[in-house]
């Protein structure tokens, strides 16, 4: 009796992923390419970011003018580039964690090969390599790196993640005031809240909050503390998902009233009443 055939690997082995992450999440669409990175029409390469000079200074140019858009004020500088930095980390990190989570690949990007649109919502991505599990039909294709098990792939996030985001940390720092720690903290958060958002967005948080909870226990330098979810009982004893960030966002200095759910100085009784708020 013959076999069926089996069907080759994809020769993108994150693009599937890439697909349902702007399926369920229209605001980021995520492309590849293969030699040369989209440039112009608002496109900049987290090289550029990186780097701290003109690229960057442009970059902040547009979140100062839209603070003072929609909040009729001025911010401090590195409340500019809080927010900044939090606009672009925020979808990095998702172009790490996504394929992760769905399928267990983890892509390397260094900062020469991820270009970002941020008016339009879009990412472009060159993947030359990524590590997968053994058995991974994608396992075949070249540029894969097979580990041993779950735990090592966890591994390969921390550093995949880790080795994307510490240039643009570096280019951001003399901007932000904060030193290493904090910076790792905001890097913390951006993993985390991130991934949670999308794994609500595609009906998995609950795993999403399990598999996050393993990638950060704690104790994984640089990254700044655990994933820090808890959860609290809402008036008619349901559970209601919280976390504490472990860095802080700066949106109280333009509105000192509104914090963050997530937020330290966000207290336990004023959660529950925003989580449990219908609209």
């Amino acid at each position: 009796m013959t076999s069926a055939p089996v069907a080759p690997p994809l020769a993108q082995p994150v693009a599937a992923a890439y697909a349902r992450l702007s399926e369920v999440f229209p605001g980021l669409q995520v492309t590849e390419w293969d030699t040369v990175p989209p440039s112009g029409d608002g496109w900049v390469c987290a090289a550029g970011l990186a780097a701290g000079g003109e690229t960057l200074d442009t970059f902040l140019a547009w979140d100062e003018a839209q603070i003072i858009r929609d909040y009729g004020q001025r911010a401090r500088p590195d409340v500019v580039a809080s927010f900044a930095l939090h606009r672009y980390a925020w979808p990095a990190c998702l172009l790490i964690t996504i394929p992760w989570f769905l399928d267990r690949r983890v892509p390397y990007l260094p900062v020469q090969d991820v270009a970002f649109q941020r008016e339009l919502g879009r990412m472009a991505v060159r993947v030359r390599s990524f590590a997968c599990l053994p058995g991974d039909p994608a396992a075949e294709l070249p540029g894969a790196r097979v580990v041993a098990d779950e735990e090592a792939l966890r591994a390969e996030v921390r550093a995949a993640v880790a080795g994307h985001l510490e240039p643009v940390l570096r280019g951001f720092r003399g901007r932000l005031r904060r030193g290493p720690r904090a910076l790792w903290g905001m890097a913390t958060d951006e993993v985390v809240e991130g991934l949670w958002y999308l794994g609500h967005l595609l009906g998995e948080e609950p795993r999403a909050v399990a598999e996050l909870e393993r990638l950060l226990p704690g104790a994984t330098a640089p990254y700044v503390g655990s994933a820090a979810f808890r959860t609290l009982t809402g008036p008619d004893g349901e559970p209601l998902p919280t976390r504490d960030r472990a860095s802080c966002c700066m949106f109280y200095t333009l509105r000192p009233e509104d914090t963050c759910v997530t937020c330290p100085r966000t207290c336990d009784a004023d959660r529950i009443t925003r989580l449990t708020a219908t609209t």
